[in-house]
């Protein structure tokens, strides 16, 4: 099951940051068709938020067609987001995790790793980096 959590250095609104972390589960198959979303009153509970906020990213990923609400059942995955590239996944998680410490050992702290990550990715979106 999806554990939530909220970044307010993110630029987004808390609705958005469920909705995204919700799309990336499902991208790197972390979620599968069937599972089952924590409950709106978990999810408001856990991060302390208006129960209204995650019932909102819950509709949104709904009219997606990510997700169905079964009512009195709960919120279930509808369909996935992965991929031919999600077999690639692991190795490239482990060249990220090998990346990430040497930026630590470096002396990086989490937002000097975060914004080099962030615009070397915006400077190289679509170009062939290899």
């Amino acid at each position: 099951m999806i554990e939530f959590h909220l970044n307010e250095r993110s630029g987004l609104s808390p609705y958005q940051q469920l909705v995204q972390q919700v799309r990336h589960a499902l991208r790197l198959g972390l979620l599968n068709e069937g599972d089952r979303l924590p409950t709106v009153k978990e999810v408001a509970g856990q991060l302390a938020i208006n129960p209204n906020t995650v019932l909102k990213a819950y509709r949104e990923l709904e009219y997606e067609g990510l997700v169905a609400a079964r009512p009195g059942v709960g919120t279930f995955v509808t369909r996935t987001l992965a991929d031919a590239t999600l077999a690639e996944h692991a190795r490239l998680r482990g060249d990220l995790r090998r990346w990430l410490a040497e930026a630590r050992r470096t002396g990086l702290d989490d937002e000097s790793i975060e914004a080099l990550f962030m615009t070397t990715f915006r400077t190289t979106a679509g170009e062939d980096v290899a």
